[in-house]
């Protein structure tokens, strides 16, 4: 099987130490779609940003490649290595 390319858009929310988390991530059908609803994520109820992005690989072998930001939105961690 080909690479498949997912969007994604991820809210960050801050835990009870006061530090930001990732909440819920939600796949989307394209990266207009994730920007869109990262966008609107950044300005939902109890969160402080989001962030579109996208990452390729294989679902049967289950090899991914390292996550490509497309956009932030709001007040999100430096360091997204994470992802």
């Amino acid at each position: 099987m080909s690479d498949v390319t997912y969007y994604v858009a991820m809210p960050f929310l801050i835990d009870a130490d006061g530090s930001p988390v990732a909440g819920t991530a939600e796949e989307c059908q394209s990266s207009t779609a994730a920007l869109r609803r990262a966008e609107a994520m950044a300005r939902g109820t109890g969160h402080i940003g989001a962030v579109a992005f996208s990452r390729c690989g294989d679902p049967m072998t289950g090899e991914f490649g390292d996550a490509t930001l497309l956009r932030k939105f709001g007040n999100v961690p430096e360091d997204l290595a994470t992802l």
